[in-house]
């Protein structure tokens, strides 16, 4: 029996939602997490339709998982087990939506060194020149990323030190030009 693309895409939905509303704050990533990491000064949580969100999120965060709890499930299970508390979620047009979420843990002494996931979803329905780049805090960190075409998202990547760091979403047009070209700080920093 094939399935549909649509019927796929709504079983990896509530597949994900599932997962994300079960996994324990304190699991962590396959193959994402630092060995030294330890437990975090905890990041205050809200939680959103079932979805935990960095309580020091933006308006514009909660505003979209809201609007798409599914997606906003979805961007988690691809950041693998334990990234279950939203940092940052940005509408970048009609074209896409970059979240970064966190694990809960840190990998240092400061309250930013958190380990931090970003995806960029691609919502155009078409494969598209496309990436996300997580940079962390620390400039003596090299940024992660991921380019190239992708049809539904660039990503997952990971800073285990990415909190108050910045990610960076870029796409081209079915013309060929640039329409995504944005970077956001990540979690509440000034």
């Amino acid at each position: 029996m094939r399935l549909t693309k649509t019927a796929c895409a709504a079983a990896t939905i509530s597949a994900a939602l599932a997962a994300l509303l079960a996994a324990a704050p304190s699991a962590s990533a396959a193959g994402a997490e630092d060995p030294g990491s330890k437990p975090a000064e905890a990041i205050e949580i809200v939680t959103i339709s079932g979805v935990k969100v960095d309580k020091e999120a933006s308006a514009e965060t909660r505003q979209i998982i809201r609007a798409d709890v599914g997606a906003a499930a979805a961007a988690a299970n691809v950041c693998g087990t334990g990234y279950t508390i939203s940092t940052g979620a940005w509408r970048e047009g009609t074209y896409g939506t970059t979240y970064t979420w966190t694990n809960g843990r840190t990998t240092g002494s400061s309250y930013n060194d958190k380990p931090i996931c970003g995806v960029f979803f691609n919502d155009t329905g078409a494969t598209r020149s496309m990436g996300v780049r997580l940079s962390s805090n620390y400039t003596a960190d090299a940024p992660k990323q991921d380019f190239g075409n992708y049809s539904t998202y660039a990503g997952p990547v990971y800073q285990n030190r990415g909190y108050c760091g910045t990610v960076y979403s870029y796409m081209k047009g079915s013309n060929g030009r640039v329409v995504v070209d944005r970077v956001h700080t990540v979690g509440a920093c000034n």
